[in-house]
């Protein structure tokens, strides 16, 4: 992503930062309206400069296209790494040579605005100026791509960032498959430009020929599918080329056996794994945060905690359609250019819906996203 430098920015700061100011004209307002006095906020400030108290101005410092703001740093004593992992206030970060340093991340860095839950995310590309013989402090977090994001409470909670594909695992049973949570995350790929795979594991659980509908319907529409499974060792030849050499992130329920199948490729991972309870199918979170994990035979692998919901971030309604490959083809057709393929007669969508030229089950899924349901 191309920056234009700057030598001073105006940067917003975290509201949590601020001290709410006080009028400066209360007599006035008293004399006016006595009532009034007791509804002011109390514990304000006297001396605050309104809005002027909620900006900073960082030196050096270059801002991006997306107005994020990224200080100046010394390359002469500071290294460039990469994060694996956050937990908490540290950031585990990896250096060219191989050595890894527990790392805080620089003060001006959590102040400064951001809608982001974390400033740091496993998968940045960070410079970090080192603080005895394992630790440091890291100054600067480079731009990123390929970003997968999921909206919590209403901030942007970046699981991982720099990966070139996700695969979304998923399982044919225990716990069972979910197409409307695997529509979010193909969505949440389109929206991110994130190349991604269906990776269908345990289905050594089922007769195979129960999945073809839906694979059908996936891969018509361009979507690579692998149907795998970790305890019988199927598919584990072409799960492990498409891993290899490459930065991938696996995502998924829990339970669907994201770990296991990594400990199969790659046996010194020695990943912790669980079984799914018998009684509600649902996994165990046996990966608590997202870790970026070196392969062996090359590339990246992060491996993240289980979701059992996945909200969008950063999807607004009315962009919803265009990320979805079989309704795209669709949308210029309709009547109305603010169709929103819902209720309104006539609809190009739903037509191809009635059709058939769009699965039905794909059709439900669009709807429920574009109402801002949960999976």
């Amino acid at each position: 992503m191309g920056k234009k430098k700057q030598r001073k920015v105006r940067a917003d700061l975290r509201k949590n930062r601020n001290v709410r100011t006080r009028s400066n004209d209360l007599t006035r307002e008293f004399a006016s309206d006595e009532e009034s006095v007791a509804d002011l906020a109390s514990g304000q400030s006297v001396s605050g400069k309104g809005d002027l108290t909620r900006k900073r101005t960082v030196a050096d410092a270059e801002i991006d296209e997306e107005g994020l703001v990224s200080p100046a740093v010394d390359t002469s004593v500071c290294s460039e790494g990469r994060v694996l992992r956050v937990q908490g206030l540290v950031s585990m970060v990896q250096f060219a040579d191989g050595n890894v340093r527990q790392c805080a991340t620089r003060r001006l860095l959590k102040t400064l605005s951001t809608d982001q839950r974390h400033v740091v995310a496993a998968g940045d590309r960070v410079w970090v100026r080192p603080s005895g013989a394992d630790e440091g402090i890291i100054e600067r977090v480079e731009p990123r791509k390929g970003v997968l994001s999921r909206n919590s409470r209403g901030r942007q909670h970046v699981l991982v960032t720099n990966v070139d594909q996700l695969l979304i695992v998923t399982s044919a049973a225990q716990p069972r498959l979910k197409p409307n949570l695997l529509d979010r995350y193909l969505v949440t790929a389109e929206r991110a430009q994130i190349e991604p795979v269906i990776c269908i594991n345990k289905v050594d659980l089922i007769d195979r020929g129960e999945l073809q509908p839906l694979i059908g319907v996936y891969s018509q529409l361009g979507y690579r599918v692998l149907q795998v499974s970790a305890t019988e060792g199927w598919g584990m030849t072409e799960f492990r080329s498409i891993l290899k050499g490459r930065s991938s992130v696996l995502t998924g329920q829990s339970g669907v056996g994201k770990s296991s199948l990594l400990n199969i490729i790659d046996p010194e991972l020695a990943l912790r794994v669980q079984q799914v309870s018998a009684e509600s199918e649902k996994g165990k979170h046996t990966t608590t945060t997202s870790e970026l994990i070196p392969l062996s035979m090359g590339g990246f692998v992060i491996d993240t905690p289980g979701i059992r919901q996945f909200r969008l971030w950063d999807v607004v309604p009315e962009e919803v359609a265009g990320f979805f490959r079989d309704l795209r083809p669709y949308v210029s057709h309709c009547r109305y250019p603010d169709c929103t393929h819902t209720h309104e007669e006539p609809c190009a969508v739903k037509d191809a819906v009635a059709e058939g030229a769009i699965d039905f089950r794909r059709y439900e899924s669009y709807l429920q996203i574009h109402a801002g349901d949960d999976a």
